[in-house]
């Protein structure tokens, strides 16, 4: 360790993301889109004007959260973007749950959520899944600082519906409820429409899934007016101009094409399904889900085993080497034809 670093940054255990490999390989582990982004992303890119970059850009992102207010069905003042939504993430665990009370999230979920507890000093309160494998909204409670949870989770993949989302939100108005989106779009149903209903409700997404941008890095929040404004005065006393001018180009660009979005979503949708009857043929139980990955064990085979067998026959998936999920492997969606060579690689290390 430095001797450099403050307490604080001596006591992070960071989050460690999935592995970004140098050599080939089919990569099945970040959750990443199979699909190019619209054709629109691509013409924009190479329209783009060189000379806007000497500029600053917009600070409030106006263009960008237009699109995305027309997108969902809200006002502009409702939208807040960032850059990719872990950083929306971030801003939301400043803004909202420092308070001196634990906040609340499933035990099983997405990894960043324990980093930014640890990052603000949030107590945290794990609330375990229920015996299907699904985020617990009884277990919720009001006793806390907020709520935080994937819907659908990760890295679990189960969605609940919107109306056992009110149900929650009935329960808890005096707290923030924070709906992370990520992957709604393969399944799911969200929670946008309860805004004008919920002054508590914070729902986050992200451009890298659904839309092909996880290398552009963008990510948003729709939520009451309250609720974006107090986003803001964290971003803008921390980073006054988080989105560049070439980003929100490209994203109003992904946006404008409902019809490419829309059939890529059901490629992969399409693909998941064919991949579980596959699977669960081969012997796996396969948890259901609604995201553009599975959740998958086998009753005679060895998670960690198996994760280096595809890793030797070129094919990567996700391995938590954790209590509850060592005997898993999260595995991403990806086209008919690299799933295809995931099939035949499980044949010969499953026989």
């Amino acid at each position: 360790m430095s001797q450099f670093w403050s307490p604080a940054v001596r006591g992070l255990t960071p989050y460690v993301p999935g592995e970004q490999p140098r050599e080939k390989l089919i990569k099945l582990n970040t959750n990443e889109n199979p699909y190019p982004p619209a054709p629109g992303v691509e013409a924009r890119l190479r329209e783009f004007p060189a000379d806007h970059l000497r500029r600053y850009p917009d600070p409030q992102s106006l263009a960008l959260r237009t699109a995305l207010a027309h997108e969902h069905g809200v006002e502009v003042e409702q939208v807040f973007v960032g850059n990719g939504s872990d950083e929306v993430l971030a801003l939301a665990f400043q803004a909202f749950f420092c308070h001196g009370r634990p906040l609340e999230m499933p035990e099983i979920t997405y990894s960043f959520y324990p980093v930014y507890c640890r990052l603000y000093g949030i107590e945290q309160r794990s609330l375990a899944l229920d015996a299907q494998w699904r985020v617990d909204l009884d277990a919720f409670s009001s006793d806390s600082s907020g709520t935080i949870f994937a819907n659908p989770n990760a890295p679990t993949g189960h969605g609940h519906g919107r109306q056992a989302i009110a149900t929650l939100l009935d329960r808890l108005g005096g707290q923030v409820v924070l709906v992370d989106e990520a992957y709604v779009d393969f399944g799911g149903e969200s929670a946008v429409p309860l805004i004008g209903r919920y002054p508590n409700l914070l729902v986050t997404g992200t451009f890298s899934k659904s839309r092909s941008l996880a290398g552009l890095r963008l990510g948003y929040a729709i939520g009451s007016r309250e609720l974006i404004e107090g986003l803001e005065r964290v971003k803008d006393s921390f980073n006054s101009y988080p989105i560049d001018s070439l980003a929100s180009a490209l994203g109003i660009a992904a946006l404008e094409d409902k019809a490419h979005f829309d059939a890529c979503r059901e490629r992969v949708m399409t693909t998941r399904e064919r991949t579980v009857r596959r699977l669960s043929e081969l012997g796996f139980e396969v948890l259901p889900s609604q995201a553009n990955f599975v959740l998958a064990r086998h009753a005679q085979h060895d998670a960690a085993q198996l994760f280096v067998g595809l890793r030797e026959r070129g094919i990567l998936v996700r391995h938590f080497n954790t209590s509850a999920l060592r005997d898993f492997l999260r595995i991403s969606i990806g086209t008919d034809d690299e799933m295809d060579s995931l099939i035949e690689a499980f044949e010969l290390l499953c026989r």
